[in-house]
Formats: C-alpha cells, structure tokens, sequence
C-alpha cells in the first residue's frame, strides 16, 4: 500500500507475498502438529502408557493382622483390634478452605500446629494426622466430608490384663511391631507377612481402582504361651499386697513348673499397662525378674551344699562346727553360736560358719563347675529380650574370702529368673530343663546335672527349713511338704554394704515328696519393721503357692495338715 498524491494506493504484489508467508508458517505448524501427534499416539504409545502407568500405578501394602498371644488354656493376653487412622493429601487439603480449622476442632488439635505441618509437606501426597483412632470417632471425621482428608484401616494392640501381664508380655510400637517382652522375643512369628497389591491411584493419590493381587497377606501365627492367668494374677494380688504391707522398693515372683520348665508366672512391681504409652519408659516397663541382678545371700547355700554332697566328702548327716572362725582379715560368724551342727541344721539355721566351712574344703573348681551346670553365670533359654547372665567369676580368681563368703551369697549375682531355674532343677531331681514361655505339650527330656540322690537328698535338707526351728516356717503350705530356703542380704554400695537396706529372699519347690513347682520371691528394700526373707518373702510364697497347688489339682502330701477350707479361683 503506497500514498501518491495524498492517495493511498493498493500494493497486491505485497499483499499476496505476505499471504504466502503466513499460509506458509500455518502448514508448517500443522505439518509439526500431525508430526507429533503421530509420534505421540503411534510411535511413542507404548512407552507414554508406561510412563502413565509409573505416575499413577502403585503397589500397595497389605498389613497382615498379629497373631493373638493367649494363654495355656487360651485366655487371651495380647490382641490385635481394628481402629482407624486419618490422613491427608496436603495438596488437596490445602486448598480445602476452612477444612484445616474444621479438622483441627475434630481432632481436638492445635490449628496452627495442624497448619503448619500440612503446609510444609505440600510435596507429599500421604501425610498421617492422628494414628489408631475409634472407629466410631473416625466415622465422625469422615463424615465432616472435608476434600484431601482419609481413613486408613489399621490395627492396635491390646493387652485385656493391663498390668498384671504387662512386664512379661511387653508392647509393640504404632505399626504393631514388637519392642519388648514375648512381643519382641517372638516377632518374626507373631508379625506374619504383609501383602501387596497393584493399583491405580488419581492426580491426587486416591485409590481409583484396584489392579491385581500380588502377594497375598499372611496372618501372624498365635502364641499359645506357658502362662497360666490364673496364677498370674494370684501373684501379683500377693506380690503387690506385700510390697504395701512391708513398704518394699520393689519385688519379683517367679513360678516354674518343674517337670516341663516352662514359666507359669512371672510378676513384678511396680508394674505397668501396656495400653497407657505414657508409662513407656525403661525404668517401669522393664523385666526386673529376667533382666536385674542381685546377691542372692543365703538362698545360694543349697547350690553349695550340692556340690559338697556330689564330691562325696560329705553325707546329710556329716557334722560342721560351726563356731566362728577368721578368713584373711574377716571373721566368718553367724547370729548365734550354734557350735557342732550337722548338714540339716546347717540349712534349717542358715549358718554362714558351717556353709563357709564346707565351700572352703572344696576345690574351687568343683564349686564353680556346679554353680555353672546348675545355670549360674549364664542366660538361661527361655529367649527372653534383655535377660541377664549374672555374674559367676571364674574359679582361677577366687581367694578364700571370697570363697567363704561365696557360700551364703556374696561375690556373685543372679537374676530371680536364674534363681528359680536352680531350684526347678533341684526339684526334676537333677535334671536340667530349659526354661520357656510357650506351652509345652510334649514331655522334656532335659540333662542330667545333678545325681538324683545328691538332689533328693538336698531336698531332704530343704524340708527342715520349713519347720519351726527352721528359718522358712512362714512358707509352709498346709496340706503339702515344703523344701525350700530364706535369704537377706545387704545391698551393694558405695565402698561395701549398706547396713540398713535388704534383699529378702525366699525360694523353693512343692509338695516336697514329689515337686511340681519351683517358686521364687523376691522383696527389694523392705523398710518395715521386718525385713528378713522368712518374714516377709515366705510368706508371699506360701500364698502364691498354696493357690497355685489347688488351682493346679495337685494332690496333698501332707495329709496330717490338710487345709480344711478350699481357695476360689484366683481373678482379676
């Protein structure tokens, strides 16, 4: 177009090559497009559906329900209970509008807290907001209808004795994992597998459709545990009873069944729940009877006495003179002097002079190599997470003091657990049998440790400590033979031994004739008025015990001093 004369005029020859240009870009860009598209649905097709299928398919897990853990007769201790938890998508839930005040007031959160922690994690599509709520309070979130907020199906763990079984049975973590006691020891079996699945997820991570299966979930297998409830709780109703009366730091009862080994109860205090995780901290939630160790004082002497009567210089009625007598720089006496007493009166009067004596004519070996086969210094096999070995020194660095004072209970340490273990295999009369939590259906055979004489024989010994000239009268259970032994010994600190704070001890197996149990009672720092282990350890062993015997049907020995009242089964 050009002006001459103040007239335009039309320039066609311009017009027509812009025409050209334009028409011409327009083919190639459609030439491009249909290029492209070519590729696009032709060429590329196959590798654009994978990608498409990487973005939104996912394998999702398939949580495998924990196998129950329930007692010999199948009462349930630990349960797996369906709850729900809710989770967002942030991306979507941020642009919910009000949804973030809305679920906070639902929740009973903080706004600002729920705000912030959605806000910085915009680049995740799955963030969890409240774990293992009520299903009918999660159904009330769902129903607020707020955009990016979920439930996901879960499971909790449930412990219907609370704290009665509590230390034995420990806890699991949120995704039902264990972390201790029988819920770690036996997880890989309880836990099962988890199974997986393929599914199609939309823009905003839900589950739009469910592809295939690929790997079936396998459910956790049931523990049928060596428990049994009922003694359970008429332990620890005896255990608790007595820490209040005698005001006692702390205290263990362990009751074994000699013939199988397998744990029957196993209590301490303080307890506590499993269900509260607030009480989740080690100082309460830890085994005291598998896991602490202590000097076990004069409740050691029968392990010591075995060893004198297996090296055959001594028979039950071998005399000891018991009067005081100096080792290094110590003099070795007892309450009273009680002169010339044999093996019986040895025991029954707890003499740390003749017991004392006695380890000193041995060679030191031969006491360190009974300790040992009797399961001293050394886990026992029950696989408990956390349990402790003792402390048995080897016999190369012993010196007669502590020799001597070896043989009523000083210079080495046990666990509660490891104690009972040592009486169980008095009681199978030498045999040493593992220790379990699972029910045990067939017999076990176990090893030979003891000869059987050397074991009856101590027996024998025992029974006379369960008399009134013995130390042990308390534990007696009418109706029934008892063999068993006292303990109290100072504890530990700083430089020596405290004179003033106790471990009381009683320990044993019943009926006497034929032993069926092997129990174990121990009170830390008991600060009443009494604090011998005749006086407020038997006790709780003669209780626990006697309930024990009945629940059990076993028949009296004693038939001069039956009970003439029955016991009620023992509950919550």
């Amino acid at each position: 177009m050009r002006r001459r004369d103040g007239e335009v005029e039309f320039d066609a020859g311009q017009f027509r090559l812009r025409a050209r240009l334009v028409t011409g870009l327009l083919a190639l860009a459609a030439v491009g497009l249909f290029s492209r598209s070519v590729q696009l649905q032709v060429l590329d097709q196959q590798f654009l559906a994978e990608q498409g299928d990487m973005r939104h398919a996912r394998v999702a897990q398939m949580p495998a329900h924990r196998g129950a853990i329930i007692d010999r007769f199948g009462e349930p201790l630990a349960v797996s209970s369906p709850v729900d938890t809710v989770w967002v998508n942030p991306p979507e839930f941020a642009e919910a509008g009000d949804g973030i005040a809305k679920l906070a007031r639902a929740l009973k959160r903080n706004k600002q807290w729920l705000a912030q922690r959605v806000t910085s994690n915009l680049d995740r599509q799955f963030l969890y907001v409240a774990r293992h709520m009520d299903p009918a309070e999660a159904a009330k979130i769902k129903a607020l209808g707020i955009p990016g907020v979920y439930l996901l199906r879960e499971y909790r763990r449930y412990y219907p004795n609370s704290e009665v079984t509590g230390h034995l049975l420990g806890f699991t973590n949120l995704d039902e994992a264990g972390q201790e006691g029988l819920e770690l020891a036996y997880d890989l079996s309880l836990a099962g597998q988890d199974g997986q699945k393929r599914v199609i997820q939309d823009g905003r991570g839900r589950i739009v459709q469910n592809v295939e299966s690929i790997l079936a979930p396998r459910p956790g297998e049931d523990l049928h545990a060596s428990l049994d409830l009922r003694i359970q709780y008429l332990a620890y109703r005896e255990l608790k009873a007595a820490i209040r009366k005698h005001r006692a730091k702390a205290g263990s009862v362990i009751v074994i069944d000699v013939a199988t080994g397998e744990v029957l109860a196993m209590v301490n205090q303080p307890s506590f729940n499993p269900n509260d995780r607030a009480q989740y901290e080690v100082a309460r939630y830890r085994n005291r009877a598998a896991t602490d160790i202590f000097e076990p004082g004069s409740s050691i002497k029968p392990f010591v006495m075995a060893a004198a009567l297996a090296s055959g210089r001594y028979r039950t009625d071998s005399l000891i003179d018991a009067t005081p007598f100096r080792v290094a720089n110590k003099t070795i006496r007892d309450k009273h002097d009680l002169g010339t007493i044999d093996l019986s009166d040895a025991l029954a009067r707890s003499s740390n002079v003749a017991m004392a004596k006695i380890a000193l004519s041995l060679e030191p070996v031969q006491m360190h190599d009974t300790l040992r086969a009797l399961g001293f210094g050394e886990v026992t096999a029950s696989g408990f997470p956390g349990e402790s070995a003792g402390l048995l020194s080897s016999a190369d660095h012993w010196r007669p003091i502590g020799i001597a004072t070896m043989a009523y209970g000083y210079g080495l340490s046990v666990t509660p657990l490891q104690l009972a273990q040592g009486y169980a295999i008095l009681g199978a009369e030498g045999i040493h049998r593992p220790i379990t939590f699972r029910r045990v259906q067939d017999p076990v055979p176990g090893e030979r440790v003891l000869s059987q004489k050397v074991a009856r024989d101590l027996i024998g010994l025992l029974e006379e400590a369960v008399t009134p000239t013995g130390t042990g009268i308390k534990a007696a259970v009418p109706g029934y033979r008892v063999a068993g032994k006292t303990g109290t010994a100072w504890k530990a600190s700083a430089g020596g031994y405290s004179t003033d704070r106790y471990l009381s001890v009683f320990a044993g197996v019943v009926p006497a004739s034929r032993p069926r149990l092997a129990v174990v009672v121990m009170l830390d720092e008991p600060s009443g008025l009494l604090y011998y282990g005749g006086d407020v350890a038997a006790p709780v062993f003669s209780a626990v015990t006697s309930g024990a015997l009945r629940l059990m049907s076993v028949a009296p020995d004693d038939l001069e001093h039956v009970a003439p009242v029955t016991l009620a089964e023992a509950g919550p």
